[in-house]
């Protein structure tokens, strides 16, 4: 009887934990619809960040349930992941990383947050840099966290040859590096951050194109462990815990004015868009739906296999290359270089 009581009170339990995860799963599924600022936004922007977390626990769940050939239960985890199938092709597609392919008659643009091209060894790694750019055959480059001084040399100077024409942010940290003429630029500083964006309009063969170039506001993970209060050498729970729940969500509300800063500006533009950089949030997010709007997102047109741009310990895709749907993707992936924190994105587009 007890063994019979033990077994009915587990099931119990992971029919709670079946219908929780399911609910969480369309929480995180559609945070993305609420602004942060909005009450219970912050929340739900929390899920949407967590949502591989809780596909992976879905599917854990659909495996328990089919083991215990239990239909009717099972059906709750395939929903929830079916629905999914949309989120999923943001991060991973059916197919190898498309790294090599030929470029043919298309443009090819690539972002990079280059974290100040390492500082000490910048006019190194600018060179360095470069070289695989130029190996990429690229023909627009959308620096964040952008380095002009390299000891002696400015970087604009070792790139002046292979890319002649230069865009550069309000704060010299945003560049726009280009083979093509850049007839026109704006550069704009978010309020109170250190954070802002730039677009550049570029004849292509006597078309013009306008990129923009954004770097939004960082997550603040890192920022808010680092000044978390610490006692003898031990991180406080609680105190990290108010470090997320205060500096990380007001970082989530300022991505998401300077998205809707952004998306303004963008809506105003006469010409085709392409839109490049560190929007320092996910897939599905707030500011990721604000940003692409009608704009294609070029992984889910022309990429392959899992897509991360982010090098650190919580790997995510928080770099991307969107553009207008006059435009067709030929390829779209990454590079696995060590240079920065980040790794670039490359896109290779057609009319």
């Amino acid at each position: 009887m007890a063994k019979k009581a033990v077994v009915k009170y587990f099931q119990l339990l992971m029919v709670l934990l079946t219908i929780f995860c399911m609910i969480i799963t369309f929480v995180g599924l559609f945070g993305g619809n609420t602004n942060p600022s909005s009450q219970g936004g912050t929340s739900q922007a929390m899920f949407c960040f967590a949502l591989p977390v809780i596909l992976v626990a879905d599917a854990v769940l659909l495996i328990f349930w089919l083991v215990q050939k239990k239909w009717l239960l099972a059906i709750m985890p395939f929903v929830a992941i079916i629905s999914c199938i949309g989120y999923i092709g943001t991060i991973f597609k059916i197919g190898s990383d498309n790294a090599g392919a030929p470029k043919g008659d298309g443009l090819k643009v690539a972002s990079y947050n280059v974290s100040h091209f390492g500082v000490g060894a910048s006019k190194y790694i600018a060179s360095d840099i470069l070289e695989e750019m130029k190996a990429q055959q690229v023909d627009i480059i959308c620096f964040q966290e952008y380095q002009e001084e390299s000891g002696d040399a400015k970087n604009s100077e070792i790139y002046k040859q292979a890319f002649p024409y230069m865009a550069t942010g309000a704060r010299g940290d945003m560049v726009i590096y280009s083979k093509y003429p850049i007839k026109n630029f704006k550069a704009t500083q978010f309020e109170e951050t250190n954070n802002n964006y730039l677009y550049a309009d570029i004849d292509v063969k006597g078309k013009t194109i306008r990129v923009f170039n954004v770097h939004m506001q960082t997550t603040g993970i890192n920022r808010t462990l680092h000044k978390a209060s610490k006692v003898q050498g031990q991180v406080e729970s609680s105190a990290v815990l108010r470090a997320i729940y205060g500096n990380y969500m007001l970082d989530l509300m300022i991505r998401a004015g300077q998205a809707h800063i952004v998306a303004n500006e963008m809506r105003s533009t006469q010409y085709p868009i392409i839109l490049a950089g560190d929007f320092n949030d996910v897939p599905y997010s707030y500011v990721y739906k604000t940003l692409k709007g009608d704009l294609k997102d070029g992984f889910c047109e022309a990429g392959g296999g899992w897509m991360k741009t982010y090098r650190g310990k919580k790997a995510a895709r928080i770099d991307y290359i969107f553009y207008d749907k006059g435009f067709n993707g030929i390829n779209y992936y990454t590079k696995d270089l060590t240079y920065s924190d980040h790794v670039p994105v490359f896109a290779t587009i057609t009319k």
